[in-house]
């Protein structure tokens, strides 16, 4: 029997205690990249207008998580040592709104059950298209084995805008720069017609239909 995945904003202190416990697992016992799991998620999550967390669960049992952060910097600071791709344009990104997606983990048992993964995506997207926000921008660790690197470019289409040495996480690993545009990935998976674009059109269709039918077919 399949289980029963479900994918939710963290509301409450229970969605809280349950992402802690993702978190935990994943960041602080498997990658030790954090000291403090109970530091990452917000008390106030729920009243936050600058991020949202959401969660995932198979049979109730915490899956994974993921974060939002809403209008981020394009800029990071100086001592992440990052370095772009000679045609980025940051001006022309500035244009866009974005939101920075990460902390997006999955509890090791549930890697496999793309279902899992699919749900906390939709999720996401469902929230950032009714807040109008036209683009993802993510990085990613390149050595580590359970990278989303090659599913994020592969698959959802995200792409390479540079690198940086250093950030929030412990970890020696450089980080990959992406960005994805939001409705421009939804075409592209649309014309595909494959399992992955099934599973985020459920609930997204109709928000970003405005938006996906003035464009070309790509």
């Amino acid at each position: 029997m399949r289980a029963t995945v479900q994918a939710r904003k963290v509301l409450t202190p229970e969605d809280r205690a349950q992402a802690l416990q993702v978190i935990e697992a994943v960041y602080l016992q498997e990658k030790k990249w954090i000291r403090d799991p109970v530091s990452e998620v917000p008390a106030d999550a729920a009243e936050r207008q600058d991020q949202s967390w959401f969660l995932v669960t198979a049979d109730g049992v915490p899956a994974g998580v993921i974060r939002l952060v809403y209008d981020p910097s394009l800029e990071m600071p100086a001592e992440y040592g990052v370095t772009l791709e000679p045609k980025v344009d940051l001006e022309a990104l500035r244009r866009h709104r974005f939101v920075d997606i990460g902390r997006f983990m999955i509890v090791p048992g549930y890697r496999r059950n793309i279902r899992v993964v699919m749900k906390l995506l939709r999720a996401a997207i469902v929230e950032v298209a009714s807040r109008g926000y036209t683009h993802f921008l993510t990085d990613v660790f390149e050595d580590d084995p359970h990278s989303p690197l090659g599913f994020h470019t592969r698959v959802l289409g995200f792409e390479r805008i540079g690198t940086h040495r250093h950030g929030e996480l412990s970890c020696a690993s450089s980080r990959i720069i992406l960005i994805l545009d939001i409705v421009r990935a939804c075409r592209r998976l649309e014309k595909r017609q494959n399992k992955v674009f099934r599973e985020l059109a459920q609930g997204v269709r109709d928000l970003l239909e405005a938006r996906l039918q003035p464009m070309a077919p790509a």
